[in-house]
């Protein structure tokens, strides 16, 4: 235990740091009086929490910072536990992406977007969405009663006619005057209602219209207001209602069994239960201190705030927390512990969830041990493979190599934890010493930050294995680390030099001769192959990504009076290469220092690589 002396400590608010013999930041906690509260980390009792009781035999230093508020403390914790991702912190470990829809009405026809990050830039933003399919279902139902533009405004301009949309009644060509701009603000408007929750509004004026089309015998117009009335009604009647009140709500609820607690969160939109969202939390926290660390790293990123929260129990520091969260938000956020009626009903179907979530992850936690469990006893590990990690390496006749290295941590995808690396030191297609030099660079920095795999699996046989061993022997790693070749099936002909068969699967194990061949449709090879899979995917989407990057500057580099100097000045200003792409003759003009001969020749170069 560390030898600290609590009258140095001051009696104020702020963070505290606690740091490895390393310098290593280990832990970061904040406090309304940092000395009472670090002086229960040091009484005679100790603290019960099993994972603090392991943390202090390692804290060797503790740093302090003061801060004026409660609120600033909050604020900074957060800040310092982003910059450090320290272990013993809340790692809210979330495979899924948030997608949200947003739409802008300060554009000239507005568009639906689905995007990843909500950001204070004045445009509407509805959601969240828990995965890409339920955006598609959402927009199909949209489109078909809104017919907004799919595709930017300078892409469609630069097209002799509507794009297919068009043709089958999902999109009103503002881009070639098929509808007048009154007219495309009113579809803006019924979506905004129509993603806001406020259907009867959309239906009153959609009745309103059609009953106005009829008195004028603009019999089509008419039939057209009624399809998208019924096509309105039916949604009503598919989505579920759970509050008379309305509003928007995240609900939270807890299950907590021994040092395990499952955190569920209801999103209700406008009184409507939209989706739900599950996190797995093996830390023996305190429920108060709990949640409050697990809204603050929920609600630090980039997502839609509600403007209430419905919790199971209020964190003492709640008024700090609505604080920061109204400022977020750019509103007022009310947190709030319902005693009666239909929001206590709320927080008890969360709780409800939270069970069924534990106990479901309960049963599929029991069955990827068991399959860990096979590939330890199968491929002769020294220990469970609770981290796994795969690489893979990707080129195009020798350029723009990439690697790829894809995580499983306890069976599932950690997509977070997935890195690309861009080759620096190899020329030409030589996946030897391409694999070399990122299994280097990865090792290196898993020796300092104390992130090392149980097990590596290598997208190949011997040869690549080989690379594996010595550079865990120069690196010191060897033992510390289990490692096995995967072989994709050999195609070989059969005794008679005819038909064709396909071999299983094979794995190459350090110092065996013969590969290692797991049973056809076992969960434990269907693991394995997955997790080669995805290292191959992940590195032929970078790869994509750079020969697009490369084919798109080799265009600019071909315009005349295109140089590097303004390649550059085109990057600054518009941010991105798609956005150059985008741009219309009137934006391209609007480039300082770009004359507008050479604006013209750039829009009329992107134009016909478009087409």
């Amino acid at each position: 235990m560390i030898d600290f002396d609590l009258k140095k400590i001051p009696a104020a608010h702020g963070v505290y740091l606690m740091k490895g013999d390393d310098g290593t930041v280990l832990y970061v906690g904040k406090a309304k009086h940092l000395r009472n509260r670090l002086r229960g980390y040091f009484s005679a009792a100790g603290d019960d929490r099993a994972h603090i009781r392991f943390l202090m035999d390692r804290v060797c230093d503790i740093e302090t910072i003061v801060t004026d508020t409660e609120k600033e403390a909050l604020i900074l914790e957060n800040t310092l536990i982003k910059q450090h991702r320290p272990r013993y912190n809340i790692n809210l470990r979330d495979d899924k992406t948030y997608v949200s829809l947003r739409l802008d009405p300060r554009e000239e026809f507005p568009a639906l977007q689905v995007v990843r990050k909500v950001r204070h830039d004045g445009a509407f933003y509805f959601g969240p969405f828990a995965s890409s399919s339920a955006v598609r279902d959402t927009l199909k139902e949209i489109y078909r009663i809104f017919p907004l533009r799919h595709y930017p405004l300078a892409t469609c301009r630069r097209r002799g006619r509507p794009c297919l949309f068009f043709q089958i009644g999902q999109c009103s060509a503002p881009c070639h005057g098929r509808i007048s701009g009154a007219g495309y603000r009113e579809l803006v408007d019924g979506v905004i209602a129509f993603l806001s929750g406020r259907e009867n509004d959309v239906l009153r004026m959609l009745r309103k219209k059609m009953l106005a089309a009829s008195d004028e015998l603009r019999f089509e117009a008419a039939a057209r207001f009624r399809d998208q009335i019924g096509s309105i009604e039916q949604t009503i009647e598919r989505q579920k209602m759970v509050t008379p009140a309305g509003g928007d709500q995240d609900v939270l609820g807890l299950h907590r069994e021994g040092g395990e607690v499952e955190v569920v969160i209801l999103f209700v939109r406008q009184g409507k239960l939209i989706d739900r969202r599950g996190f797995a939390i093996d830390w023996k926290l305190d429920e108060d201190e709990l949640l409050s660390a697990f809204l603050q790293e929920f609600y630090g990123r980039e997502v839609v705030i509600p403007e209430q929260l419905l919790l199971p129990l209020l964190p003492e520091n709640a008024a700090a927390l609505a604080e920061w969260l109204g400022e977020r938000k750019g509103g007022r956020v009310e947190m709030t512990v319902p005693r009666r009626g239909v929001k206590r009903e709320l927080v008890e179907l969360a709780n409800r969830n939270a069970l069924e979530s534990f106990r479901e992850r309960g049963s599929r936690r029991e069955a990827i041990d068991g399959v860990l469990e096979e590939i330890h006893r199968r491929l002769h590990l020294s220990r469970l493979p609770k981290r796994m990690e795969c690489f893979d390496i990707s080129n195009v006749q020798g350029r723009q190599s990439v690697g790829s290295m894809a995580v499983l941590i306890d069976g599932e995808a950690a997509r977070a934890e997935y890195r690309q690396f861009k080759i620096r030191t190899v020329a030409g297609a030589d996946d030897y010493a391409s694999l070399y030099e990122v299994l280097r660079r990865r090792f290196n920095r898993g020796r300092d930050d104390g992130v090392l795999p149980d097990f590596i699996l290598i997208d190949g046989g011997r040869g690549q294995l080989g690379v594996v061993d010595r550079v865990l022997d120069e690196l010191g790693l060897m033992g510390r680390i289990d490692r096995a070749g995967i072989a994709k099936s050999r195609v070989v002909s059969n005794v008679r030099g005819r038909a064709l068969e396909r071999s299983e699967e094979r794995f190459f194990l350090p110092g065996r001769k013969n590969p290692v061949l797991l049973r056809p449709g076992s969960p434990a090879l269907f693991m394995l192959e997955r997790l080669r899979d995805e290292a191959h995917r992940f590195a032929l989407t970078q790869h994509r990504k750079l020969r697009g990057k490369a084919a798109f500057s080799s265009i600019l580099e071909d315009i005349p009076g295109v140089g590097p100097a303004r390649r550059k000045v085109l990057l600054r200003h518009f941010g991105s290469l798609k956005r150059i792409r985008e741009a219309t003759l009137e934006d391209l003009s609007r480039v300082s220092g770009l004359p507008e001969a050479v604006a013209r020749n750039i829009f009329s170069a992107l134009a016909q690589s478009g087409d």
